[in-house]
């Protein structure tokens, strides 16, 4: 290389510097700016005109934030400050704002900028499409928030009005099936409870699924007696079983029985929809349950069932959609045995809720086996909840005053027709305010409270009730069975909140009343 080629190799390289630098500003897509620290534009990127509409050249000495819109001016000017008096190290912070296009409309910006020496480089993106996407998202997913809300209250809704009448339906129709009866009599009142019972359990159903789209269906994790929570699903469905002629057996590990911490609700919901399937399905044959219970050797303690009949059954096509919501395994079986195809999909919600696993097998015309397992704590040893004293009865060992508020004049009578024979006195009243002042004038056993009644509900009641007695210290206190057509979990939540003592959801059977009067008296006792 000679020494004139040596020396023209800067000026060659500054020529091809700003060759590229103009060249980059031309053929850049994004925003690229150059300002002075005094906010006046030095150059700008050709883009700017196929973005904002703006000649290059007519934006070079203007003041760059004289195009931000007005609302963003604030925010925009807290962003130069940082931008000039940021420390070399610290990380490039971007920024939004709505940058006015010649036209006059706006056009949202997402920058970053950084100072060198006395000028500012920045270089902006147009993210107006993916704002605005974002911004329709954020609209949809609330919109979709409402709509779910204002089902659930709905469906909320609609369970409590259907459940009022429904326990009047179910309630006299238990009372009368405990009277004497032709056997014409007995069959058509065995027909009206059937059809109760199936109205009940698509209200609760309807509910559940409600609740676990929304994500609002929680677990209540509390002691309780296993026995106490398998009972009422197996005493029902043998019933059930034994009216079709089929055969119904229980088959229990010893060890499967104890204290256990758990919701037993969903325990006995899970068992009674797979039992009511089994026996649905089954014309001749039996059902068999066994229930089993793993523990030790440092493992977790898991409760396993199996529900084995002798149905329809069904074949492996039809087994991947088994658990799917309003699924069922053939069309016909909703114009054959009823029912909605929920059944399935909430059992196995809750299932996984509880972290636990289900499974079905079957083949067709030969029967089904549907297997559970849910872990399970103990809340006590074995040893220790032998040593409890003997469960008590499911009716009053003694004859109780009871107070009823209750404003259904159809549901009053229902627990009249339960109870007659079973309490000493029942006093019934028609709201809140009038059960607040029954108990100020006299005492009671139990008071039944219905949750929703006119110039003071049952929650208000029962806080004025509960305020009463802490005024009183030497006065007993009384215990509060909460009656309710509101069966969902807040509802149980708001009644245990205010001061009652337990909550029954209508509609209320005798077994169910007497069952809870019977725990309410013997606390009062112990």
């Amino acid at each position: 290389m000679t020494t004139a080629q040596a020396s023209a190799l800067p000026e060659m390289g500054q020529r091809d510097t700003a060759a590229d630098l103009a060249t980059f500003f031309d053929v850049s897509l994004d925003l690229l700016v150059i300002r002075d620290l005094a906010g006046f534009i030095v150059r700008v990127s050709a883009s700017w005109a196929a973005t904002l509409g703006y000649d290059p050249d007519d934006l070079v000495g203007r003041a760059i934030l004289s195009l931000v819109h007005p609302d963003d001016l604030p925010a925009t000017l807290d962003s130069v400050a940082e931008v000039e008096n940021r420390r070399p190290d610290a990380p490039v912070k971007g920024h939004i704002n709505r940058y006015r296009h010649r036209d006059g409309h706006y056009v949202t910006l997402e920058w970053r900028a950084q100072k060198f020496g006395d000028r500012i480089y920045a270089v902006a993106r147009d993210v107006t499409a993916k704002i605005a996407a974002e911004q329709a998202l954020i609209e949809a997913k609330a919109a979709a928030e409402t709509a779910n809300r204002a089902k659930s209250d709905f469906l909320a809704n609609m369970s409590h009005e259907i459940r009022t009448p429904l326990n009047g339906v179910i309630g006299i129709v238990d009372a009368l099936s405990r009277t004497d009866l032709a056997p014409e009599q007995a069959e058509m009142v065995g027909l009206i409870s059937t059809s109760g019972v199936t109205l009940e359990r698509l209200v609760s159903d309807m509910l559940d699924v409600s609740r676990i789209e929304a994500g609002k269906l929680e677990l209540e994790l509390r002691p309780f007696d296993l026995d106490e929570a398998l009972a009422a699903p197996l005493d029902t469905l043998r019933m059930r079983a034994e009216d079709k002629g089929l055969g119904f057996r229980v088959e229990r590990a010893e060890n499967a029985r104890g204290a256990f911490i758990g919701d037993s609700v969903r325990i006995s919901q899970i068992l009674g929809n797979l039992l009511s399937n089994a026996v649905k399905f089954t014309h001749e044959g039996a059902v068999t349950v066994r229930f089993a219970l793993s523990e030790g050797d440092g493992a977790p303690t898991l409760l396993s069932f199996e529900i084995e009949d002798t149905g329809v059954g069904f074949d492996a096509d039809h087994a991947a959609q088994l658990f799917q919501r309003f699924s069922q395994a053939d069309a016909s079986i909703t114009r054959r045995f009823g029912g909605t195809g929920l059944g399935l999909s909430i059992c196995r919600s809750l299932t996984e809720m509880m972290g636990g696993r289900i499974e079905g097998t079957s083949t067709p015309g030969v029967g089904s086996l549907f297997r559970v397992e849910l872990p399970l704590p103990r809340d006590r040893s074995l040893r220790d909840y032998d040593a409890r004293d003997a469960a008590a009865g499911t009716q009053p060992s003694r004859l109780l005053r009871v107070l009823l508020a209750e404003d259904h004049p159809v549901n009053q009578r229902v627990v009249q027709l339960i109870l007659a024979g079973h309490v000493a006195e029942l006093v019934t009243v028609d709201d809140g305010a009038q059960a607040v002042a029954a108990c100020e004038s006299g005492t009671f056993d139990v008071v039944l409270m219905d949750m929703q009644m006119p110039r003071m509900d049952g929650l208000s009641a029962t806080r004025a009730i509960r305020a009463m007695e802490a005024a009183r210290p030497t006065a007993p206190r009384t215990p509060i069975l909460m009656l309710s057509a509101n069966a969902m979990t807040e509802h149980r939540e708001a009644a245990r909140d205010a001061g009652a003592d337990l909550h029954l959801a209508k509609p209320v059977t005798a077994r169910d009343l007497l069952t809870a009067l019977t725990m309410l008296a013997s606390d009062q006792t112990t």
